[in-house]
């Protein structure tokens, strides 16, 4: 079990890691970034201790921490008691899920590690809203989605708004970064994938008709633009959700996830 250890000074050095963080979680390439996991809430926090990220330590009110005892039964890090107040002086804001979770990130495997392993793939271009991204990776991992493979222009789904909206998932689901879009593409179809770009653009196929192959990669765009003309112009075939009225578009995570069921149904 983890030592508990009741904590009484917003000032503790001990807490640096859950410190003031709507400024110090960003990506580590960032300034002020530490580049930490972090976790928010019961089942997140599990999720996390079960991911395989090494988990530094835990913050939280006494009855969160006594939820979590079965699962920190194997863990040998401190787990730190402080009343709700006292947490949100550290933190930097009101804490409803009442614990935390920190993390040092872990490796991430490479494209041709991650190819061999999938029949369904997202590829994301320019994803940057990390409530979307989460919900994305939450999405993938409910509708059986091998993994997800982040293009140029995307967020870090290891952001905590992203791990938080995600539920976790994004701990779970396998990702990769694709730094070079040609040759990643090439990795892809080497691999057997068919590039799938999902667009509302009229002169698309539908999804439900098109012919996706064996394996696909759904590929993905921003929230404001969609996929870049390059993107559009790479895939291999364009497809489309059909939908009624004057709806033109759907948010990247409800579009995903639709396409996300046909392709694994």
């Amino acid at each position: 079990m983890p030592e508990v250890i009741e904590i009484d000074r917003a000032d503790d050095p001990r807490l640096d890691d859950f410190r003031d963080l709507s400024m110090a979680d960003r990506r580590p390439d960032r300034p002020g970034g530490r580049g930490l996991v972090i976790a928010e809430g019961v089942v997140v926090v599990r999720r996390l201790i079960s991911s395989g990220y090494p988990v530094r330590a835990l913050l939280g009110v006494a009855r969160r921490i006594e939820e979590l005892e079965p699962d920190l039964a194997d863990l040998d890090v401190p787990a730190y008691v402080a009343p709700a107040e006292l947490m949100a002086e550290v933190v930097g804001f009101h804490l409803n899920r009442g614990v935390l979770a920190t993390a040092d990130r872990k490796p991430q495997p490479r494209l041709n590690e991650l190819a061999p392993q999938c029949r369904n793939i997202a590829l994301l271009e320019g994803v940057t809203d990390h409530e979307n991204l989460g919900s994305l990776f939450r999405n993938a991992a409910a509708l059986g989605i091998d993994g997800v493979v982040l293009a140029h222009g995307c967020s870090d789904p290891l952001y905590r708004r992203s791990v938080r909206v995600s539920m976790g998932h994004v701990l779970r689901v396998p990702f990769t970064v694709m730094p070079y879009w040609n040759l990643g593409l090439k990795t892809l179809r080497e691999h057997g994938f068919t590039i799938a770009a999902l667009t509302p653009a009229a002169d698309a196929e539908s999804l439900a008709e098109a012919d996706l192959g064996q394996k696909t990669a759904l590929l993905l765009g921003s929230e404001g633009h969609g996929l870049s003309e390059q993107a559009m112009a790479d895939a291999d075939l364009r497809v489309r959700i059909p939908m009624a009225g004057l709806v033109d578009s759907l948010n990247v995570a409800t579009a995903a996830a639709i396409a996300f069921y046909q392709v694994t149904a």
